[in-house]
Parts: structure tokens; sequence; C-alpha cells
């Protein structure tokens, strides 16, 4: 292909994926796939994003593309396709014997991009930026640089999840990040930062380049020359641009993959979509009557049938979810008595139609469920319109509804709406990810603990549906104090238990960590046999992957 005819073809496709298209970073020689000298760029598209705006602050922005990836890098890397952890900007950690603080030792061969040496202080600001941008890490009481390369972290109690939890935070630095008068909302157009890929090139609306850090501490493992990121406002045209050979690795859900990309380069064309991703969850405003009521939100859940979900809105590309509420990246820590015993994620149509009846919500005359005020059972199942996968998920979840009774619309709009409605608590129902964490202590506190629910009208950032249990908190204390595994691993049973009996939200499939990629110009991807990350563009073991692969060349 010459070159300008695959410049002109990917700004074509984004401006497929986009509503206007106001410019498209062609050219360069280095992007033609016919011209594989190692100065090629790693072509990746967003799918859920039109256009770009030049913004990567960290802390207000974290998911603009390869800003948590490419540019900040964290103290160490928790990959749950293996289960290992790798040192990163440090090099080693001690653990208090009785869990209440943590020491992490830095490396002291890196340098953040302008040159600047990284330090212990660099940690202590990043982790204070954090807390009062983004909220969380309540547990800790102080951060302290011991010297240049040791950092403290003491707690206010025994955490035992802190390890890494505070390792996989992405770290700024101080000396640019001291300067900046509101951190809410800076853009931080140029960003400096410590990881391989940090020089902004070539920004425009629907592409930007990122180009190697000069001063990176691993520059053998620069291999590639750089990355360039496309937009798309939707999956449709970041599914072309795969298909067509366009893109180099494809994160997004592809309907019928073997056919509609593998197949028309199966000797470079692979995917890999392992279970670890979040869960994926049915949510509901459980401020909101009837959905206050557990055994509402078990008859609804019973009412889906998820092999129906994962067979048509997933493509099969995943599996049922059980009432533990874990994802596959949980696995050692699933209870299967707990997950055997419970039905709410089994379709049965009968036991659903007895709770709702027990509920007060009668059938009519006409087979519609009418609640004790004598209104028809109807709400909203709000997803993001761009979502082509989550959108089929929720029609096959309004047609098995409507075998109850139950009038469940499928509301698909632009996800910032979505998500502000969640985060201000204006919705009805909807589909949600859990956050992804190297325990479960994080998903459970965010679906049940009340530490997390924020009254309806101030926004919140987790626990959209706004449920929380004492008897969760009381749990969840006790987990993060006990550093007996064993001990650990029983009161994670209890947990599970509490949610199968609470049904806080209905489980529908652990998401796939989206993953597709080509060896056509690049090589040294994982892959199920070599699970030294997942195949997310999104996830922190992507620095991993861009850390690894190695230009075509000839």
């Amino acid at each position: 292909m010459a070159l300008h005819t695959r410049a002109a073809r990917l700004c074509a496709l984004a401006a497929v994926g986009a509503l206007a298209l106001t410019g498209c970073a062609g050219g360069g020689g280095e992007t033609a796939s016919s011209d594989l000298d190692g100065s090629q760029l790693l072509t990746i598209p967003r799918e859920d994003m039109g256009t770009f705006d030049q913004n990567f602050n960290p802390f207000a922005n974290p998911d603009f593309p390869m800003t948590h990836q490419a540019i900040y890098e964290s103290m160490l890397i928790f990959n749950p396709a293996d289960g290992s952890t790798t040192p990163w900007l440090a090099t080693e950690w001690e653990v208090a014997e009785d869990g209440s603080g943590i020491t992490y030792t830095l490396r002291e061969d890196v340098q953040w991009s302008d040159g600047e040496d990284f330090t212990a202080e660099d940690v202590v600001v990043s982790f204070d930026l954090q807390r009062e941008i983004r909220g969380g890490f309540d547990y800790i009481d102080t951060v302290t640089a011991v010297d240049d390369f040791t950092v403290e972290f003491d707690f206010s109690e025994p955490f035992s999840p802190a390890l890494l939890d505070i390792g996989q935070q992405i770290i700024a630095p101080a000396h640019v990040w001291s300067e900046v008068e509101d951190p809410t909302t800076f853009a931080n157009e140029e960003p400096v930062g410590t990881g391989p890929y940090t020089e902004v090139s070539n920004f425009q609306a629907q592409s930007f380049d990122l180009l190697r850090n000069p001063e990176y501490w691993q520059p053998d493992k620069q291999k590639i020359e750089g990355i360039r990121m496309l937009a798309f406002a939707g999956n449709d045209g970041a599914n072309l641009a795969a298909a067509n050979g366009d893109v180099d690795w494809a994160p997004q859900f592809i309907p019928n993959i073997d056919e509609a990309y593998v197949a028309k380069d199966p000797e470079n064309r692979f995917y890999w979509f392992p279970p670890t991703g979040s869960m994926i969850n049915w949510q509901f405003n459980t401020t909101k009557a009837p959905f206050d009521d557990p055994n509402v939100r078990k008859a609804l859940s019973m009412a889906v049938d998820r092999e129906q979900v994962t067979e048509i809105g997933m493509q099969g590309y995943t599996g049922p979810a059980d009432c533990t509420g874990l994802s596959g990246a949980y696995d050692s820590w699933r209870d299967d008595a707990v997950a055997g015993d419970c039905d709410w994620t089994e379709r049965d149509l009968e036991a659903a139609g007895a709770l709702l009846d027990e509920a007060g919500i009668t059938l009519g005359d006409d087979g519609t469920r009418m609640l004790p005020d004598g209104t028809p059972f109807a709400f909203d199942f709000s997803v993001g319109s761009t979502s082509s996968d989550w959108v089929s998920v929720g029609n096959v979840i309004s047609q098995n509804l409507a075998d109850l009774g139950v009038t469940v619309t499928v509301a698909a709009r632009d996800w910032g709406d979505v998500v502000a409605g969640y985060e201000n608590g204006d919705f009805d129902s909807g589909i949600v990810w859990s956050a992804g964490a190297p325990t479960p202590y994080q998903f459970y506190r965010g679906v049940m603990s009340t530490e997390t629910v924020k009254p309806v009208g101030e926004q919140t950032f987790e626990n959209y549906h706004r449920y929380g249990s004492p008897d969760a908190d009381a749990l969840l204390d006790a987990f993060a104090a006990a550093s007996d595994e064993a001990e650990q691993q029983r009161i994670m049973g209890e947990l599970q238990a509490l949610f199968a009996d609470a049904a806080p939200v209905a489980p529908l499939f652990p998401g796939p960590e989206w993953g597709a990629a080509s060896n056509e110009r690049f090589t040294g991807w994982p892959s199920e046999d070599d699970p030294y990350a997942t195949l997310s563009v999104r996830a922190r073991t992507a620095v991993l992957i861009l850390t690894s692969l190695e230009p075509v060349q000839g």
C-alpha cells in the first residue's frame, strides 16, 4: 500500500467515527504498512472519543488515551493474567508487621522527561493530589519522603490491600504540579512523565502521536518509534479500521471477530479475551422504590437469561456471572459453596414472579406487572449509545423482562450523559462496570460499603446504586486488618455470602479484557500462551507491552 494511500484512509476512517473531521495526522512516512523500516508508529483506535482534547491531566482526566499507560508510571505493576507483580519505579518494599504502613524503595536511575531527577517527593505530592482531586486512600495517615529514594506510608489503621493499591497509583512530577494553581482544571498539554512515550506530537482533533521519552530509564526497551492514537465516536469506525489493517492494536469489542478480523489475515492477526476485566453489572437505583427491595432486585435478575446475554450481546466472548459478583480475576477467592447455592443469577420466571407478587407487584389481566400504586412497572436501562455490545445486552434484558410483564426501555444516550446520571443518582437502572483491583476488597467496598454511599444529587465516582450495609463495613474492616491469608479467605467468603443475600447489583458477566492485534508491523504481544500482560490498551499492564514490542523491518 502506498504511504499516502494509507494515511488518507486513516483520515477517512477517523471521519467515519466522528461527527466532524477537523484534522487528521497523515503523512510522515512512518505509518505505511509497506514501509517497514522500523520507524512505523504503533497505531491504536479509541472507540469512545469522537474527538481528542489535549488534556493529559493524570488525576482529573485519567482515562485520556495513554496517560496512565505510556506517560505516567507507578511503583509496581500487578498483572491479573498471571497474578505476578513487577517492580517498576520502586525496586522493593517492606510492609509493617502489623499492617499499619509500607515503605517503598525507589529506583535511583530514573529521570523525568524534562531531565529532572525522580525522587520520593514526587510520590508524596502525587498522593496529595490524588486525594485532593479524586479522593480515596482514606486509610493513609501520612506520606513521608524519608530520603530521596525512600517513601514511607503510615496508615490510620491496618489495611492489608494497601501494597498494590498504593503501588499502582501513578506518580507525577512534584516540580511541575506544585506550581499548578488549580490541578483540577490544569490541561497538562505538554506532559512531563517517566514513561516510555511522553512527547506529544502532531496533536489534532482525530489523532495524536506520542514519541519516545528522551530520558527514559529503560532506553533498551523503547524499540518502537512511538504511538499514534485515532479517535472514533463508536465501535463501527474503529472496527472498520481494524478490519482494513489500518491499526495494529484493536482494544474494542468486535462482533464475529474470527470472520470480521482474524480471517482477513490469519497468519498475523489474533485476539485474546481473558475474563479478568471488571464485572459487568445491571445496577438499580436503590434510592427509588421498588429497587430498594432486595427481593425485587433478585426477581429482575432471575428474569435475565445470561446465556442469551453472553451469546447474543457479547458474541459468546465471556460467560454468565454467578451471585458472588466476582470476575475471573478473582477465581482464587471465589467461594464455590456460595456460588453453587445461590439461584438469583439463574433464569427462573416462575420464582421471579413469585418474588414480585410478594412485593405487591402483581400481574394484571393484560400481562403487565403493576406496582402497588396501580401504575405499570416500567423503567429505563441506561447505556452509552456508542457501546454496541452493551446496547445489545440491554436489548436482550428488555426482551427477557417483557416475559415477566415488566417494561424495560433501553435508554441509549451519550456516555457523558449516562455517567452524569449515575454520578448524581438521577437514573433508574443501567449497565455499569466494577472497580478493578488485585483483590475483591475494592469490588465489595464499591458495591456495599456505607462509606461509599452519597446522597442523591451529590456526585460520586463509585456505588452509583447507593447501597450500603453496616455488616459489609464490619467485614471489610476485618479483611483490611487481617494479615493471615487463611483469615482473609474466610472473611472474603462471608462477604460473598452477604452479597448473595443482599443482591446490591445484578452481576451479568465478567468483562473480557478486549484485545486484538496483528504481527504484521509489530511483534512481541502477550497471549494466552505468554500472559506477561493482558492485551488491554487501558490496563496498567499496557506499559509492559509498550516496552516489549518490536517493529517488523524489511
